[in-house]
């Protein structure tokens, strides 16, 4: 069910919340063996906090599944890793913990996800595998993996998970469910496990897209704690949401429909795009000329910060530590060569590079000067449209160890949905139709729809003509 449909029955007196935990447990033991979703899930503290939910708030009741790099206190947060899943228990709730609360929402699960969020398949999870629910051959996408998959699975009736790269978006894609990354600055990070600090951004994974507003209504806003949020006016993000497209003028950019796109993907979104236009959205040819170094950049920024990040995990203040060390540094070593997964070790690996002296000017010095002309392009773009429309991913989900040998490629899947993370814009996917693809029939395809900077509210309008 969706969130509104479940308000309307809380109120009507039809169930209770504590019914609904009951009943998401029940599917939990039924269906997660098989798509792995789910790391951890405390249904005692949820039902304690059902007994005196208030169902006149605008979430009262709602359980939301958390991605497992999220804190919430007293429960474990292991970010998909080796490294904290042996005793870490957090001592704090994250901003967007507490907000949900406020709204009356009852965080319930911990969702799998790539190590330290470092993926796109949620293959590098260091704990388990999690299985796409529409073919549990393929992956769910990343590193967002265990919050769409539940969603998608009917075992969560939304979750939220955090995007550096397009790890809500592309998951939402390959999953069949909404999944909106907000404005860098909207949504505070504060416990949020930082992957790369200027790009991650946390946001909702829902089956509809007012389900969406919902909860970036509840968890957006300014925080002290963080200071990278921002001190602005929050709208009302359901006022206006059925207004339509009559009138807006929508970009498609060429660079992001060129060859390396299933043709099964390309004909679903492009047929998503006439509907729009059928509903009275001018469809406009727009160019993005610096998209094709994203990849690039991206991947210099993100591991340069990762590399920054992570060096807290040392096996001295929390998490794992090695056994019977030499010296310390024997215990800082060995901590982290059995801490940490291969792909999470790669990114350490080739951000420290970059980071180094003698490179830093000439990789990540000229990697932000890029960056700026990538959010430059999105500028200039977003004076002659009000959004711009593409596919999420070039393919639908692909089968699980197809890059098992060849993480480029992987990187590589991410093409479409990396430059709004370094230009700091808001996306969203949305089901737009199913293909088959590389002997997988029906697997679902995400339009994704990209808005200017604190854009939210028109987006989230677009996107819900475009559900219709």
């Amino acid at each position: 069910m969706s969130i509104t449909s479940l308000r309307q029955q809380f109120i009507a007196g039809e169930t209770t919340p504590t019914k609904v935990l009951q009943a998401l447990a029940t599917e939990i033991v039924a269906r997660d063996s098989k798509t792995g979703a789910y790391l951890s899930y405390d249904l005692d503290a949820a039902l304690n906090e059902a007994a005196s939910a208030d169902l006149s708030l605008p979430l009262g009741g709602i359980p939301i599944a958390l991605k497992d790099n999220m804190n919430v206190l007293g429960q474990p947060c292991t970010c998909g890793s080796k490294f904290l899943a042996e005793n870490y228990r957090s001592p704090y709730d994250a901003t967007v913990v507490k907000k949900l609360r406020a709204a009356g929402a009852i965080p319930f699960g911990r969702m799998n996800q790539d190590e330290f969020a470092m993926g796109s398949s949620t293959e590098n999870s260091a704990l388990q595998i999690t299985r796409n629910p529409h073919d549990p051959e393929r992956i769910p996408g990343g590193s967002s993996g265990g919050s769409a998959a539940s969603v998608a699975d009917g075992t969560a009736i939304a979750a939220l998970g955090s995007d550096t790269g397009g790890s809500i978006r592309q998951p939402a894609s390959h999953c069949g469910v909404v999944g909106l990354k907000p404005s860098y600055g909207r949504v505070s990070r504060y416990g949020l496990v930082a992957f790369a600090s200027s790009l991650d951004q946390i946001g909702p994974l829902t089956r509809t897209v007012e389900d969406a507003a919902m909860i970036l209504q509840a968890i957006a806003g300014y925080d002290p704690a963080d200071s990278t949020c921002l001190d602005v006016p929050v709208p009302d993000y359901l006022s206006g949401i059925n207004d339509g497209v009559k009138g807006m003028k929508l970009g498609v950019p060429k660079e992001y429909f060129g060859d390396g796109i299933d043709p099964g993907v390309r004909k679903q979104v492009e047929a998503a795009i006439q509907k729009l236009a059928a509903q009275g959205a001018e469809i406009l040819d727009i160019s993005l000329p610096h998209a094709e170094f994203a990849v690039a950049t991206y991947y210099v920024i993100a591991p340069a910060e990762a590399s920054s990040n992570l060096s807290r995990f040392d096996g001295i203040r929390y998490g794992h530590r090695t056994a019977n060390p030499a010296d310390i540094l024997d215990l800082y070593k060995k901590s982290r060569e059995e801490g940490f997964g291969p792909e999470v070790k790669r990114r350490i690996i080739l951000g420290t590079y970059v980071l180094s002296s003698g490179y830093y000017d000439a990789y990540y010095g000229r990697a932000q000067k890029v960056r700026t002309l990538i959010r430059r392009d999105f500028e200039n773009a977003f004076q002659k449209v009000d959004a711009i429309l593409s596919p999420v991913a070039p393919t639908p989900a692909r089968k699980i160890g197809a890059f098992s040998d060849d993480p480029l490629r992987e990187y590589l899947s991410d093409i479409f949905t990396l430059s709004a993370n370094l230009a700091g814009i808001p996306g969203i996917s949305i089901p737009c139709g199913v293909t088959d693809f590389d002997g997988g029939k029906n697997l679902p395809v995400g339009l994704q729809i990209l808005g200017p900077h604190l854009g939210e509210a028109g987006l989230l309008r677009i996107a819900k003509a475009a559900e219709a």
